[in-house]
């Protein structure tokens, strides 16, 4: 009779890396890491955040880029499942937050279609850890009292039809994916009325390269395009980008001029 003690149940473990700074990941994730037969990982994910697994696992890059050649979503799925039979203990490592855009979902619902065991640890979303980290709250008191997070891409590439809806509210509105239609966003709040709605966009949040970009609807794309912010990067469009100290400098010598 053989010995099944070396056997690995197949596992599906969804990982959040954070939002980009690899000391943003929490214990529990680097205890997952820990843990894991093989990792798959993102493109958003900091590779630094790979020295938790142990010696010697397979780690596989599966990260998808707009305009470079990347694995279908598909693909990844049957991935995880393959190596899951084959080696055990799968961690899918994501940037962010799994559940935040990251299709995170789809790929507990696969796994589990073969039976597969599967865990989820969130991770720091960027839509709040980064603006944090910029000196920007999504809420405060007497400026705004809930936020949306919106994709700025939809699955067919078109603009997210819900921009339209949250330009009509007071929230903070935060657009993920959305660099490359900066254009369209502006006009969606143009149309509002809102010219001057303070708005900044963030470049590699986090990171030590990070750059950003504060200003007014009616500026934006101008101040945007000088400080050449690129992807990745969000969009936090409300009142309280006015609590950014460029901001609050700004508005300082804009008063100082006008008086």
């Amino acid at each position: 009779m053989k010995n099944n003690k070396n056997i690995r149940q197949p596992k599906l473990t969804l990982v959040g890396a954070g939002p980009g700074d690899p000391d943003l990941i929490t214990a529990k994730a680097i205890i997952a890491l820990g843990k894991a037969d093989i990792i798959l990982y993102d493109a958003l994910v900091n590779t630094k955040i790979l020295q938790y697994a142990p010696p010697g696992v397979k780690k596989v890059f599966v990260g998808k880029r707009s305009g470079k050649h990347s694995l279908k979503q598909d693909q990844i799925n049957n991935l995880i499942v393959d190596f899951a039979f084959t080696y055990g203990n799968v961690v899918r490592l994501k940037g962010g937050d799994p559940f935040v855009f990251g299709r995170g979902y789809e790929e507990i619902e696969f796994a589990q279609s073969f039976n597969i065991e599967t865990q989820v640890i969130p991770g720091i979303s960027s839509s709040v850890g980064v603006p944090a980290l910029a000196g920007i709250p999504v809420t405060h008191r007497g400026l705004s009292e809930s936020f949306w997070v919106i994709t700025g891409t939809t699955r067919t590439g078109g603009l997210s039809r819900d921009i339209k809806l949250a330009s009509q509210s007071s929230a903070t509105v935060i657009i993920l994916m959305g660099v490359n239609k900066l254009h369209e966003i502006v006009e969606i709040y143009k149309a509002q009325g809102k010219q001057n709605l303070p708005v900044a966009l963030i470049q590699n949040g986090t990171l030590p390269d990070e750059r950003i970009a504060v200003g007014t609807i009616s500026r934006i794309e101008e101040i945007a395009a000088s400080r050449e912010i690129g992807s990745p990067a969000i969009i936090v469009i409300g009142e309280v980008v006015k609590l950014h100290p460029e901001f609050v400098a700004n508005d300082v010598i804009r008063k100082y001029l006008l008086n």
